[in-house]
């Protein structure tokens, strides 16, 4: 029940160093050149984590920098809300019966953290000194956040209404929910080159914490709280001594909220949190070094030409063709045969401790000299944890009973799910520990930046591509009307009766998917 990788898969992650082997650049020196690419190369594959002095780094603790540590956690948590928000537009839309070529076509709204490639170096190059590199990026970025999320409050119920004849307004949906995303990608590029610098070099693998507990909390805000406190049926059982015909909270005022919060955060961080370039006890942290957007653009394309980069790249992107399918859809069959959204959403409340635990744990295992490691062993044990999701859609709708589906059955659809945590997990956080390994810090955000976008565009365009082929590839035959197709939502109505071109049909008339 993934609802998307895009959702989970941003930013990169700094492990415990490996040793250094042969003879390699100081991966913190300033250089005034493009770096040499055959020393590039060998960085690829081995890694730099020495000081300036040559000595290796020592870890100093924490403690005197929990104040960037904690900022850095709320901006990841600011970054989610959008993302989670968005994540619950599909189960929303499958609700009211939308096909799945509009769901297909709403997946776009997830590609910006897959492109953002395009305009990461714009963010490396261009700023305000005096303001700070990544403030000049950031505020404006949270201030549009804030303002979009505020214009989006007053539209969304009519976007999402369903008027006689016609369901939502999918195309509008998906501008919208782009240019939402589109400002969280670009608020990601800075928030991941600013972790490179807030942080002192001994301390900075302390942003993957920031990134994997921030994300996965603005995640769970933005869509399992949402989803469950906009259900009437959820906030009528467990949280109203009186039922109403509405959930507590609706989606425009979610929004107003977050939108609220966006703008008075943003104006705090512009006000009171200065760029430094001191980390604690004086120490000079990792300086960037300052290129022109022309120079910044020749060196990826001199990354990217890197034979090592280039072969990688290629993993990332056909890697997860084999699973594609099963995280897309998945949630959204239970939704078709009857499950209800709310419900689906919650099973992922037990899920947040091990997301929490997962990466932590992982990373040991990470921390070595080949990360990739785990993300190969992990591979197998996805597919077939795919194929289980296979048995678990067809099997559904036999379960389905008056009062809903029984309690084994969420046990069930939870320990499917919690497998799928374990191997998603150790193929995120190994690939993340590599990106982090491999990253140059000089060009800040551009060396992660690319790796991470084709990291989620090799997970983005299967997802997209599975979605739009579900209703092609899926047979409905029609009991009781010979001859007719029950292809479209137009076909098979979008309201509690069954009509077909215009004509309503008994209601012993059923549907057989196949």
């Amino acid at each position: 029940m993934e609802l998307s990788d895009s959702v989970t898969h941003k930013n990169g992650r700094q492990r415990k160093p490996a040793v250094p082997q042969g003879d390699m650049s100081d991966g913190n020196r300033v250089r005034n050149t493009t770096p040499d690419l055959e020393e590039e190369g060998e960085a690829l594959l081995q890694g730099s984590d020495t000081e300036n002095n040559g000595h290796p780094s020592v870890q100093p603790g924490i403690r005197g920098e929990l104040g960037n540590v904690s900022l850095l956690l709320f901006l990841y948590v600011l970054q989610g809300i959008p993302l989670g928000l968005a994540g619950s537009i599909p189960l929303i839309l499958q609700s009211k019966n939308v096909s799945y070529k509009d769901q297909a076509f709403f997946s776009f709204v997830f590609w910006p953290f897959s492109l953002k490639l395009l305009w990461a170096p714009l963010v490396d190059a261009l700023y305000l000194t005096r303001f700070g590199r990544r403030k000049s990026w950031l505020v404006p970025t949270q201030y549009l956040l804030g303002l979009f999320m505020l214009y989006l409050s007053v539209i969304v119920d009519t976007l999402l209404k369903s008027d006689e004849g016609q369901g939502p307004d999918v195309i509008t949906l998906t501008a919208v929910f782009f240019m939402l995303a589109f400002l969280a990608a670009t608020q990601d590029i800075a928030v991941d080159g600013w972790a490179l610098t807030m942080l002192s070099r001994e301390n900075v693998g302390y942003a993957s914490t920031c990134n994997s507990v921030g994300q996965t909390a603005g995640y769970f805000l933005g869509n399992v709280l949402f989803l469950a406190l906009e259900s009437a049926d959820f906030c009528n059982k467990y949280l109203r001594a009186e039922p109403k015909e509405t959930g507590i909270v609706t989606l425009s005022d979610f929004l107003f909220f977050w939108g609220v919060v966006f703008l008075v955060s943003t104006t705090l961080v512009a006000i009171m949190k200065k760029e430094n370039a001191r980390g604690q006890h004086g120490k000079k942290k990792v300086r960037e070094e300052t290129q022109s957007v022309m120079e910044t653009y020749k060196l990826l394309v001199s990354i990217i030409k890197m034979p090592a980069v280039f072969t990688f790249c290629s993993l990332l992107l056909t890697a997860k063709m084999g699973f594609s399918a099963a995280d897309a859809v998945t949630g959204l069959k239970l939704v078709e045969a009857g499950v209800p959204k709310e419900q689906l959403a919650l099973l992922a409340v037990p899920m947040v401790p091990l997301q929490v635990l997962l990466p932590l744990i992982i990373s040991k295992y990470t921390a070595g000299p080949r990360p990739l490691d785990v993300f190969y062993k992990a591979f197998p044990f996805r597919l077939l944890i795919g194929l289980g999701y296979a048995v678990l859609v067809w099997w559904t709708p036999s379960l389905k009973q008056d009062g809903g589906f029984p309690l084994y059955y969420y046990a069930i659809v939870l320990f499917s799910y919690a497998l799928h945590q374990v191997a998603l997990y150790s193929m995120y956080v190994a690939c993340m520990a590599f990106h982090a390994k491999v990253s140059d810090p000089v060009i800040g955000g551009t060396y992660m930046t690319l790796l991470n976008t084709v990291t989620n565009l090799g997970g983005n365009w299967p997802s997209t591509l599975a979605l739009w082929m579900v209703d092609p590839l899926t047979s409905k035959e029609c009991q009781g009307a010979a001859g007719q197709n029950c292809g479209s939502p137009e076909e098979t109505g979008v309201s509690g009766r069954v009509c077909l071109h215009g004509r309503e049909l008994p209601d012993n008339f059923t549907i057989v998917l196949s």
